[in-house]
C-alpha cells in the first residue's frame, strides 16, 4: 500500500507517495512566482499554484506505478496565508503572502484592545503583521465585495483537501497562524474574532492533525487520475509535518531544519511560561502530534549561503550546473577544520527571534589578506547557528533541555555543517535520511487517518528507523565556540547601536 503527502510552500509544491515503511516511490515538484502588484505586497495567483498543486499530483501517480495502491492523501503547508473560496469550491482572489505590508494599519488598535500578554495567553503569539487576522481585516475594508462573498478563507493545507472534495476544515498548527485561535479550547476565540470583526462563519471547522475530513470527490478523481472515494486526512503547518517525518516528537527533542530559514524546532510535553517565551520572541502553536507543542527559532540566513556561492563562485556554479554536478560540495570541502577567525552576523535577510530585525544589515569581522574564500564561507555557517545558540542557551530558564537535535533539509547534506551545528550547540545531531520530511510527515499523517499506524509513536518510530548518522559535539571545539559567541553578542550589539 502507499500513501501520498503534498507540501505546499511559498515558492513551489511537492507531491511524494511512500510507502508503508517509508520509502518514497515517486516525487514531483513544481514552482510558482511571488507577484507583487504594487509595492510592499506580495501574493500568489491562487489559481495557478492550484494548476501546479493539481501537475504535482498526477506527476505523482504517474511515477513508477505510485497510484497502483494508494490508501490516502494529506496535506501540509506554509502558515499564515489565506485563499477566498466558494461554495462551489471557486477560487474568488488571490493569496495575500504574510510578507505583505497590507493589514499594518490595524496592529496599534489590535494592541489597544488586547495586549501580547493576553494575546498571548489565548494564542501563542504576540502582535505581528505576518499572519492572517490583519490580512482579513484589510480585505473587509478594503475589499468588502470580495469578503462578503467569500464562503470560506481557508489555509492552503485545508484548501487543497476542499478543492480536492473535503468539508472546509483547519488543523490546530494553521489556525494558530491566523491569531483567532485558542490554543487551549482548540477552536477560534470569540474575544478575538469580536476584536478584528471577522465572522466566525467565514472560517472554517478547526480540526486536530491526522483525522479524516472526507472523500476525493468522483470528477476531480478523474481529473488527476486518483481513486474516487480515497481518504482524506487533515494535514498540518509544514514545519510541523517537517519535525513529524524526522521522527521529532517528544519533549526534549529538536528539529533544525537547514534551508533557506535555518529553523529550530523544539517540541514540548505542556506550554512554556509565558514571560519567558516573549522575552525569549518564541511562539507556541500545536505539534501535529496530540499533546505536544512547538516553537520556531528561525532566520534567513541560509539565503547567505547562496549569496555567497553567486558572489565567489558564480562561474564554477555555472560550470557545475552543466555537469550536473552540485557546486556546493567543492565549496565545503574548501572549510578549515578549525574554527574559522571571520566572524559574521548573517542579517542578510529580516531575522527571527530574538532580534526580529527587519532591515538587512550583516556584518563580517575578522578578515585579513590571508583570509580564504573557505574561511569566509565556514564563518557564514557558523554564523547561521550562532545566532539560533542566542536563544537556545536560555531556554533551561523555562525548564526546555534540549537533549538531541534532527537535522533536515539541504543543509544537512554537508558533514561540515552538521558537525559545526552540533560543536557550537553541544548536543548530538542525528541526520535524518528522509529527502522530503515535510511531504513524508504529511504522508505519515494519512496513514494515522487510516489506521495504518496505530499510534503517533509507531508513525514516529518509522520517521526514525531511516535517520542516519550521529554526530557527536567536539569538547575542545564547543569550548572555543563559547569563546566565539561572546564575541558574536558583542558585535550583535556594535551592529544594533550603529543602526
Amino acid at each position: 500500500m502507499s500513501l501520498m503527502g503534498i507540501d505546499v510552500g511559498t515558492t513551489g509544491c511537492k507531491a511524494a507517495v511512500f510507502d508503508e515503511a517509508g520509502t518514497m516511490l515517486s516525487l514531483q515538484y513544481r514552482e510558482y512566482d511571488v507577484a507583487r502588484p504594487q509595492p510592499r505586497t506580495a501574493e500568489l495567483d491562487a489559481s495557478a499554484v492550484w494548476e501546479a498543486i493539481k501537475e504535482v499530483i498526477r506527476g505523482a501517480l504517474s511515477e513508477n506505478g505510485a497510484s497502483r495502491d494508494l490508501r490516502a492523501i494529506s496535506v501540509a503547508s506554509m502558515g499564515e496565508n489565506l485563499v477566498p473560496v466558494s461554495r462551489e469550491r471557486r477560487i474568488l482572489g488571490p493569496s495575500i503572502l504574510n510578507v505583505d505590508y497590507r493589514g499594518e494599519e490595524y496592529l496599534a488598535a489590535l494592541r489597544t484592545g488586547c495586549s501580547d500578554e493576553r494575546l498571548y495567553q489565548i494564542n501563542g503569539n504576540t502582535w505581528g503583521n505576518q499572519y492572517s487576522l490583519p490580512k482579513l481585516m484589510w480585505i473587509r475594508e478594503h475589499q468588502p465585495q470580495l469578503y462578503e462573498e467569500t464562503y470560506k478563507f481557508l489555509h492552503w493545507g485545508g484548501f487543497v483537501t476542499f478543492m480536492l472534495g473535503s468539508e472546509p476544515h483547519v488543523d490546530y498548527a494553521l489556525a494558530n497562524r491566523s491569531l483567532l485561535f485558542d490554543l487551549d479550547n482548540e477552536d477560534w476565540s470569540e474575544e478575538l474574532l469580536a476584536l478584528g470583526g471577522i465572522d466566525r462563519e467565514k472560517l472554517p471547522r478547526t480540526v486536530a492533525s491526522g483525522v479524516p475530513t472526507g472523500h476525493v470527490d468522483g470528477r476531480i478523481a478523474q481529473e488527476l487520475g486518483i481513486p474516487a472515494g480515497l481518504p482524506l486526512v487533515n494535514g498540518s503547518h509544514d514545519q510541523c509535518a517537517n519535525a513529524l517525518g524526522c521522527g521529532v516528537t517528544e519533549a526534549g527533542m529538536a528539529m533544525y531544519g537547514m534551508g533557506t530559514f535555518p529553523t529550530i524546532v523544539p517540541v514540548y510535553d505542556r506550554r512554556p511560561d509565558q514571560t519567558f517565551m516573549i522575552g525569549a520572541g518564541l511562539n507556541t502553536e500545536h505539534h501535529a502530534v496530540p499533546g505536544r507543542f512547538v516553537s520556531f527559532i528561525f532566520h534567513m540566513g541560509g539565503s547567505a549561503i547562496k549569496w555567497y556561492r553567486d558572489t565567489f563562485a558564480a562561474e564554477e556554479h555555472r560550470q557545475a550546473r552543466e555537469r550536473g554536478e552540485n557546486v556546493y560540495e567543492r565549496l565545503f570541502r574548501e572549510m578549515p577544520d578549525q574554527p574559522s577567525d571571520v566572524l559574521v552576523l548573517p542579517r542578510f535577510a529580516p531575522m527571527g527571534p530574538p532580534d526580529f530585525e527587519d532591515i538587512p544589515n550583516a556584518a563580517m569581522m575578522g578578515l585579513s589578506l590571508e583570509t580564504t574564500r573557505g574561511e569566509i564561507l565556514k564563518g557564514i555557517v557558523e554564523g547561521n547557528t550562532l545566532a539560533h545558540s542566542l536563544v537556545v542557551e536560555n531556554l533551561p530558564e523555562a525548564g526546555i533541555d534540549i537533549s538531541e537535535y534532527t537535522v533536515v533539509g539541504g543543509g544537512s547534506r554537508s558533514d561540515n555543517s552538521v558537525q559545526i551545528a552540533a560543536d557550537i550547540l553541544g548536543r548530538p545531531m542525528v541526520r535524518s535520511n528522509v529527502v522530503e520530511a515535510g511531504a513524508f510527515g504529511a504522508a505519515l499523517l494519512a496513514g494515522l487517518g487510516i489506521g495504518t499506524y496505530g499510534s503517533f509513536s509507531e508513525a514516529a518510530g518509522i520517521a526514525r528507523s531511516v535517520s542516519g548518522q550521529v554526530f557527536e559535539p567536539d569538547p575542545q571545539r564547543h569550548q572555543q565556540y563559547r569563546e566565539k559567541l561572546a564575541a558574536y553578542r558583542e558585535l550583535r550589539g556594535f551592529v544594533a547601536r550603529s543602526m
